[in-house]
């Protein structure tokens, strides 16, 4: 064989196996496009599952806002103006915050042994457009005597199922009773928001 056949032989034989190397990759990288799309698939139809476990919630204290996407405390509840006493609920309507306390804590706890997930329970506080100067501090205070309110009567949120979160929204924030004028005392209240916490799916 002269040098210039052996050239095109050993050309040959090294452009095939190129081509065998790049049909192998190209066969891999199919497959693993393959398998994150399943695992895509898989952890948005767990996310999906997580979020429609909420409507398992006890109805009796808590609804769904649509326009809002969120499970919130339907317990019609009022604090004094200027205040954040919890003792101006009526005993009736604190003994349903308090079973609602008790229905969140349960769930939460069935919910995380079931889907393996972590909850957001957010405690806001309003206050009515009265222009008051601690409107701010005051939805906080109102929240954290609901939060207290109930550790005071034994329902303590494990930590590692579930995030507490206290909050004011002071004036502002959404979900408010309408007409948002001021004078409107049914803002002076809170508002309970339960939500899948972001984080690896399982």
């Amino acid at each position: 064989m002269n040098k210039k056949s052996f050239f095109w032989a050993s050309y040959a034989d090294l452009m095939s196996s190129l081509f065998f190397i790049m049909l192998v990759l190209f066969v891999l990288t199919v497959i693993m496009l393959q398998k994150q799309v399943k695992a895509t698939e898989a952890e948005i139809n767990k996310i999906k599952e997580i979020q429609n476990a909420i409507s398992n919630i006890d109805s009796t204290y808590f609804a769904y806002n649509a326009e809002h996407k969120k499970h919130i405390l339907k317990i019609d509840v009022g604090f004094q103006i200027n205040s954040a006493d919890i003792t101006d609920i009526e005993l009736e309507t604190r003994q349903q915050l308090l079973n609602a306390g008790k229905a969140i804590n349960q769930f939460i706890k069935e919910a995380c042994q079931k889907y393996n997930a972590q909850y957001l329970l957010i405690i806001e506080g309003q206050a009515s457009k009265d222009n008051f100067i601690r409107n701010n501090e005051l939805s906080y205070e109102r929240a954290l005597a609901l939060v207290n309110y109930w550790k005071n009567n034994g329902v303590y949120f494990n930590s590692e199922q579930c995030e507490v979160i206290v909050s004011g929204s002071g004036q502002d924030g959404t979900l408010r009773m309408q007409p948002d004028v001021p004078g409107n005392v049914k803002n002076q209240r809170f508002l309970i928001h339960i939500l899948p916490k972001p984080g690896v799916i399982k």
